[in-house]
């Protein structure tokens, strides 16, 4: 993406290297196929419908844990909660989360400016999909439950 840089000035590469920053997503184009595969064995519809179930689960479970606040209730909303834990950063509910096996997301997912807005320093982030199942979801509401004994 750069053909030469130095203190004093940067020079870019010609298009469209100078927007090919980084190694290709080799990976996702050997993949590609059975990830085709898999949906269209699947369907669309039934996908959406698990999705949707699993949204309203782990809405409805983490609900039902005092101090939590979820941010983003759209009604047509995808799988994903971005949620606080009152009086705790979500970096730290996020770091338990990730020493008990758990991973989820945490920090302004690309909405500094609403985070501003809202003065928050950023969201816990759960997403789901597909592969998700509702055990998983129990298994990390009672992980935010020791978060929240621990941090609380």
């Amino acid at each position: 993406m750069i053909q030469d840089v130095s203190f004093t000035k940067t020079t870019y590469a010609c298009l469209p290297h100078k927007f090919e920053a980084g190694t290709p997503n080799i990976a996702g184009v050997v993949s590609f196929k059975s990830a085709i595969n898999f949906i269209t064995s699947l369907g669309l519809e039934k996908i959406k419908l698990h999705e949707e179930e699993l949204l309203n689960y782990a809405t409805d479970k983490i609900l039902q844990i005092n101090e939590i606040k979820i941010y983003g209730n759209a009604k047509n909303k995808s799988g994903i909660i971005s949620f606080i834990l009152k009086n705790t950063h979500p970096y730290d509910v996020g770091l338990i989360l990730d020493k008990m096996g758990i991973a989820i997301r945490t920090g302004n997912h690309c909405t500094q400016p609403i985070m501003d807005k809202f003065n928050l320093p950023g969201t816990a982030r759960i997403s789901l999909a597909v592969y998700n199942t509702k055990e998983e979801i129990d298994i990390c509401m009672n992980a935010i439950q020791k978060a929240k004994k621990m941090l609380l």
